[in-house]
């Protein structure tokens, strides 16, 4: 295996502090993706080097005409703040002429827009709930006639499950304009609001970039959801330990899910995949309805790649181990090429 230099770019805050080898594991967990992302390169024999970014595009430069990287592994996810400018930074790399892991920019851009990739997807007939838009300025909101309650409603360009809750799901137009206008508010967007499917819950994780691989099928389930909660991953299971605990979170490799249905799943995604243009690895969200028919909710870009995630547990299951797997993230990411790459 050849041995590279890698320059980690990861936002200033989550750089880990020079004694975090040492610290126990819930001191290290507000930076523990970083942190496990330079253990790993470290150990596959790499040499590593740590950029923190803030608000200044400079030290990225900077830092790569010092160090000179092979690639950037580029776990950056948003800039000024702003998750739509993700895309700007690696739109950055790319001038630069600099080989990056992850997506890239136009398939971060499509895939980012809740409303936009369902278009896309409507276009391509790529199996999704139906849903509407509202533009922040847009005035009361009313559902559509051709939709039906209930519906969830979500912020369009918002990672990690942010304005996501048990009120996201309403059953009329009252809950709906409450809600829609709560968001509107408090993340200051344009918000969607899709066919709520009440069904199994599940994630597809995809590497490469014209030629793909999809791991194993992975669910996500409450053992111990309290009565008249929905099954949805709001911020709160997302990121409170002690509530997914509560609850009893799992998730794992899907359960008894038929054959057929287990490829369907697999080519569903990797058409989400291609016609979103996306590149490097995504996680492709799915619902699955009582009559089996499953549904692509949104494709995740640059997913979390923190140990135990489903990213990395389900190529685990597949035969990857974390080194392994982000060895072959690398690979990909030496793999794709960019407009400046082609003759």
């Amino acid at each position: 295996m050849r041995k590279l230099r890698v320059l980690v770019a990861m936002h200033d805050a989550l750089v880990p502090p020079p004694d975090a080898d040492t610290l126990p594991l819930e001191s290290t967990w507000d930076y523990l993706m970083e942190l496990s992302v330079v253990r790993a390169l470290k150990a596959l024999g790499h040499e590593v080097h740590v950029l923190g970014v803030g608000d200044e595009l400079r030290p990225i430069r900077d830092a790569i005409t010092e160090t000179k990287p092979h690639i950037v592994f580029n776990i950056v996810s948003y800039f000024h703040d702003v998750v739509a400018y993700e895309a700007h930074v690696v739109s950055y790399l790319e001038l630069l002429k600099q080989p990056y892991t992850g997506c890239n920019p136009r398939g971060i851009t499509l895939a980012g827009d809740k409303a936009l990739s369902k278009q896309i997807l409507a276009w391509h007939r790529i199996p999704h709930p139906a849903f509407a838009v509202f533009p922040l300025r847009s005035k009361k909101a009313r559902l559509p006639r051709r939709m039906t309650f209930p519906v969830i409603v979500k912020a369009t360009s918002q990672h990690g499950s942010a304005g996501i809750a048990q009120a996201s799901v309403v059953h009329n137009d009252a809950e709906l304009a409450e809600r829609v206008e709560f968001l509107h508010r408090t993340l200051q967007g344009d918000v969607v609001v899709e066919q709520y499917l009440a069904g199994r819950e599940f994630t597809v994780s995809v590497l490469g970039n014209e030629r793909l691989e999809s791991f194993p099928v992975w669910e996500l389930w409450f053992d111990k959801l309290p009565e008249g909660n929905e099954s949805i991953a709001t911020s709160r299971v997302k990121w409170d330990e002690r509530y997914q605990k509560r609850i009893g979170l799992r998730t794992e490799r899907a359960r008894n899910l038929p054959a057929e249905v287990e490829q369907e799943i697999h080519r569903i995604c990797k058409r989400t995949y291609h016609a979103l243009h996306l590149s490097g690895y995504a996680r492709i969200d799915l619902r699955m309805d009582e009559q089996n028919r499953v549904y692509v909710i949104e494709a995740n870009v640059n997913n979390d790649l923190t140990p135990g995630e489903d990213f990395p547990e389900s190529a685990k299951h597949a035969g990857f181990d974390y080194e392994q797997l982000l060895q072959r993230i690398l690979n990909t990411g030496l793999a794709y090429k960019p407009a400046w790459m082609v003759e």
